[in-house]
């Protein structure tokens, strides 16, 4: 058993947590400063900040006014899918080959079925997330072909570079969710890694997931594994896959999609229905005509899903980024892509669907100043945008073409501080602080006071990638930049990590599935 899941395995876990509570007080005092050590995990973030809004009511009823148009007379393609066409007609849409056009209202009557919050079971109850409301995810990034390693070479992925990725997440107290394709293990058939992939989702983390989509028998896959690992009648009742459905922008849904959206949804497994923008290219350069684009797309994916089952959770997602008119390449952390975003969510809380975009998005090929600068921008629109599912969150690099080790760890950083500022402001008698400035007084100092003294341990964030130290202290230390301190981190996170336990006849029984499923078939690559 090559991932640890034995009796041996079992027996480290509970002398691990034996240590953690021996050990509490002053793990617990780590965590407070700097949202947790590895393992530590942190609730999903229930905001107690406002959303920031961009557009008013006449701005958001034109918005809504040209989607509906939009729909209407332009239509939305459901390419090679006879049923879902047939579906459509019966709905009392107007089908004409494989273009559906929408009679004003269907869409928003059909959704009236769809949950504005839900839960994500975890197989560790502990780890499970809300989705929708005050609450906001952070899940990893998604779909790189290439990883840029801890030796600093920039290569095709690997199963094993994905299972780091899957123990980085496990580990990282930031993150709240496992993910879904951290990388593409490219050394594994394309037929067959999905196997491999939610295999290391279940064992070597206790947090939710995200299935698989590139075909509708892989997504079947999922809800099968998913069945061995909770029991056929939790999956039955509950949510516990939730999966990213892209519409092929402009106005285009597939049958790969659609296939896996009519699998999950059949099974009552929730699907993040995306536009994927790439404004200039793929939606008007405008931020009005994308957001027109982007809710005709979301509103016609998602009323499928009802179509296939009503009240299957479903989320509103956008991925919106500009191009360079220049090159023609994405560009990221710009105004343009903000805007739509914080549209984009007002959208969604008006047909009162979960909302999906953002992350730690960057154009850069390393883990630089560009990145920092453009992830942030983008981080804090997201956050500020109230998005409930955050993909790409950490690990994204040079336009999503790269998971980046490094890059990972500077970004859980800086997303344990954007849990901390959802906090908001604390007006508890403590939080005010009226003791302090009363035994303080003028003229003296807070560093010795009483109120200080008991709030120190947990008063501020503390990053475990940045240097505050003394310039002298720096130097004798090395003079690294942050990039390398994030890589030693990484390298100690991977050295020490431990998987959960998980019960070893499911274990085996995943593991009967897998073998099965890959006896049956030949490998394939294409």
């Amino acid at each position: 058993m090559d991932e640890g899941h034995s009796a041996e395995s079992e027996a480290r876990g509970t002398q691990r947590r034996s240590r953690a509570e021996r050990g509490g007080g002053a793990a617990a005092r780590r965590a407070a400063r700097s949202g947790g050590g590895p393992g530590q995990g942190l609730t999903y973030i229930k905001r107690k900040i406002n959303v920031f809004e961009v557009l008013d009511e006449e701005g958001l009823a034109l918005i809504e006014k040209n989607a509906d148009t939009v729909l209407e007379e332009v239509g939305i393609e459901f390419r090679d899918d006879a049923e879902a066409l047939e579906m459509w007609r019966q709905a009392g849409a107007e089908v004409k080959g494989e273009r559906v056009h929408f009679p004003k209202g269907l869409c928003r009557e059909l959704l009236k079925t769809a949950p504005s919050v839900f839960t994500q079971h975890a197989r560790n109850p502990e780890r499970s997330v809300q989705i929708g409301g005050d609450a906001t995810v952070f899940a990893p990034v998604y779909g790189p072909p290439f990883v840029r390693d801890l030796d600093g070479n920039r290569r095709y992925a690997t199963i094993e570079d994905f299972r780091n990725f899957v123990k980085l997440a496990f580990m990282a107290p930031s993150i709240h969710h496992s993910g879904g394709t951290v990388c593409e293990p490219v050394d594994v058939p394309v037929n067959k890694r999905h196997l491999d992939m939610i295999y290391a989702h279940m064992s070597l983390s206790d947090k939710p997931f995200m299935g698989s989509v590139t075909a509708p028998e892989r997504a079947q896959d999922t809800v099968d594994m998913a069945k061995i690992l909770f029991g056929e009648k939790f999956v039955e009742e509950n949510t516990v896959v939730i999966n990213l459905i892209n519409a092929n922008s402009p106005m285009v849904f597939d049958e790969t999609m659609l296939g896996a959206a009519k699998v999950y949804a059949r099974n009552n497994q929730a699907c993040i229905v995306t536009p994927f923008i790439l404004a200039g290219a793929m939606s008007p350069v405008t931020v009005a005509g994308t957001l027109t684009q982007v809710l005709a797309e979301v509103l016609a994916g998602a009323a499928f899903t009802q179509l296939v089952r009503p009240g299957a959770p479903v989320l509103f997602g956008t991925f919106a980024s500009s191009i360079s008119m220049q090159s023609g390449a994405p560009t990221f952390g710009t105004p343009e892509p903000s805007l739509v975003s914080y549209g984009a969510a007002q959208l969604a809380r008006r047909l009162g669907l979960p909302f999906r975009t953002g992350g730690s998005l960057c154009g850069s090929k390393i883990p630089d100043a560009q990145a920092a600068y453009e992830s942030a921008n983008t981080l804090n629109s997201t956050l500020l945008s109230g998005t409930n599912f955050v993909l790409h969150a950490a690990g994204w690099l040079e336009g999503g073409l790269v998971s980046s080790y490094e890059k990972f760890m500077m970004d859980i950083d800086q997303l344990g501080m954007a849990q901390k500022l959802a906090e908001g402001v604390d007006l508890s008698e403590n939080g005010q602080a009226m003791d302090a400035i009363r035994e303080v007084g003028p003229g003296s100092h807070y560093l010795g006071c009483t109120h200080t003294q008991a709030n120190f341990q947990s008063a501020f964030y503390r990053s475990n990638i940045a240097d505050n130290n003394s310039f002298e202290q720096w130097q004798a230390e090395g003079e690294k930049p942050a990039h390398q301190r994030a890589n030693e981190l990484a390298r100690k996170w991977l050295d020490t990590y431990e998987a959960p336990f998980l019960d070893p006849s499911v274990d085996e029984a995943l593991r009967a599935f897998v073998r099965q499923k890959k006896e049956s078939m030949p490998d394939a690559f294409t």
